[in-house]
């Protein structure tokens, strides 16, 4: 990881100073990091050990950062990482345009591996992402939609990235289709346990821990699956509160409607449905020999599940 952020120090270099200071911002913020982890653990999991790694490592961190960057602006956040969000800092124009910078970054590195296959990877991961940006915008404020639909989302938007890094390893290491598949899925089903747990510490979190506002998604109008769950089981009354924070962004009622998806389970359900995804995610690695890379890999299906930030 030191080698991969100094590949990240010296890919963000622009001779245009906004660049820089935008750029070193959001990624001086650090991060979990976890999308480029993958591609190193697979990769040495499957003993690759070349350079590329290190570069494709943090082409994963760039296009993560990207978004962030332009999710920002979409959202009107002003708190990530426990600091001011580069769009409250530097202004929307600013922080799109410097998005667009480490999007076409990205897109230089990986060009620079030269392999058609990591190519076509992460060509497909970013179309799908956005795709993903487009159907949550669509589902903003809209209370009817069903967990599918919600499902549907976090697997483009988020658990496509965690997917390409890891199927990235498998390409690196030219592994079998089995073994790519497998390395895939792996990234599929965490990236969505992650981005479940996400959501339910919207509603159990505090801001201090999360690093970004507790309240935020009900303040975007999005209806996770915290609240979907907690429609399902709450009283007519309860629906109704839960129904008028979406439509309308409200966050007045925020300390009801925590209390209520407290109530109806919906914490529990939700973290449930995250573990089911981290358990099928764990079940991919029997494809990968014995290592302390294969470990790293299965502690992180517990970690993405049991945390609190």
């Amino acid at each position: 990881m030191l080698e991969v952020d100094a590949v990240i120090r010296r890919r963000l270099a622009s001779d245009v100073v906004l660049v820089n200071q935008i750029a070193e911002y959001i990624i001086g913020a650090g991060g979990k990091r976890i999308r480029p982890m993958l591609v190193l653990l697979f990769s040495n999991a499957l003993g690759f050990k070349g350079p590329e790694r290190f570069e494709l490592a943090a082409t994963v961190e760039f296009i993560h950062t990207a978004t962030l960057l332009h999710d920002d602006v979409v959202d009107e956040s002003a708190l990530r990482r426990g600091r001011q969000t580069a769009n409250a800092l530097f202004g929307n124009a600013a922080s799109v345009l410097v998005g667009d910078f480490v999007y076409s970054r990205a897109f230089q590195m990986m060009v620079s591996v030269d392999r058609m296959r990591v190519l076509e990877v992460l060509a497909d991961a970013t179309n799908v992402i956005a795709e993903g940006e487009v159907l949550q915008l669509m589902n903003m404020h809209d209370a009817d939609i069903t967990v599918p639909e919600y499902l549907r989302v976090i697997r483009f938007k988020t658990a496509k990235l965690f997917e390409a890094s890891a199927r990235l390893g498998a390409v690196l290491a030219e592994a079998d289709k089995t073994v790519e598949e497998a390395c895939a899925a792996y990234g599929r089903s965490l990236g969505t346990a992650f981005q479940l747990v996400d959501d339910l510490l919207d509603y159990e979190g505090t801001t201090a821990q999360l690093g970004k506002n507790v309240g935020d998604d009900l303040r975007e109008g999005k209806p996770t699956l915290p609240l979907l769950l907690a429609m399902e089981n709450g009283s007519t009354e309860e629906r109704a509160i839960i129904r008028q924070a979406i439509e309308h962004g409200e966050v007045a009622r925020l300390a009801d409607i925590v209390e209520i998806v407290r109530r109806t389970g919906a914490i529990s359900a939700t973290r449930d449905a995250a573990r089911l995804e981290a358990d099928h995610a764990a079940s991919q690695l029997s494809q990968l020999a014995p290592s302390d890379y294969r470990e790293a890999l299965l502690e992180f299906c517990v970690r993405s599940v049991d945390r609190s930030f």
